[in-house]
């Protein structure tokens, strides 16, 4: 690293005082709060990932969260284990029977997800849950085993301090324009192209 003279030092720290300014002038406009509706698409992997990571700030936050996994539920994961150690704080339920091109049943997966479906309303009503991760819901809403307009509608009406996290790829415009954040995880490289298979703690 090359020496750092007194006049770069100042400019710096004029700089960022400056940029400090704004920031500060930024976040002093924010006032509201509410409930978050977020959506978590794209074919980049982190999806569930990022939602559980949210999950972990509201537990460390005191709040108590929700967690419904839609599609998934023939294999085992890592992440069920870990949040059974905070007790009844994670409220878990794997409602999924496989990805649809294992169960090959369309009206068994239908029914599985107006299970689940059932089980966000019941959980939705629970005033002491802070967060639901909705853990590839876009799956079950692209494949239309679920309205995806009175999807849409009771999610919009859940209580007002309610955060969602819906993942999954291919979410619908729908769903997208009625939530308040869209993160779409882009792929540009993946292991599985170099025929590295899945593997436990990364990908499950």
């Amino acid at each position: 690293m090359k020496p750092v003279d007194d006049a770069t030092v100042e400019r710096h720290r004029a700089k960022m005082a400056n940029r400090k300014a704004v920031q500060d002038a930024e976040v002093a406009e924010k006032t509201l709060e509410k409930g978050l509706l977020m959506v978590h698409t794209g074919p980049g992997k982190g999806k569930s990932t990022a939602a559980f990571g949210l999950a972990l700030r509201m537990l460390g936050n005191n709040r108590r969260v929700g967690i419904v996994q839609f599609i998934k539920g023939a294999w085992s994961t890592g992440e069920q284990p870990a949040f059974a150690a905070f007790g009844d704080r994670v409220v878990w339920h794997t409602m999924g029977e496989g990805f649809t091109w294992e169960t090959q049943d369309l009206k068994r997966d239908i029914a599985a997800a107006e299970r689940a479906w059932d089980k966000v309303r019941e959980l939705m009503a629970d005033n002491s849950i802070g967060l639901l991760v909705l853990d590839e819901l876009n799956i079950a809403l692209r494949y239309e085993y679920l309205d995806l307009e009175k999807v849409v509608a009771e999610l919009t009406a859940r209580r007002p301090d309610l955060h969602v996290v819906v993942t999954g790829r291919n979410a619908k415009p729908l769903l997208m324009d009625a939530a308040d954040l869209v993160t779409e995880m882009t792929l540009v490289k993946h292991h599985f192209k170099a025929g590295v298979k899945a593997q436990a703690g990364i990908e499950f």
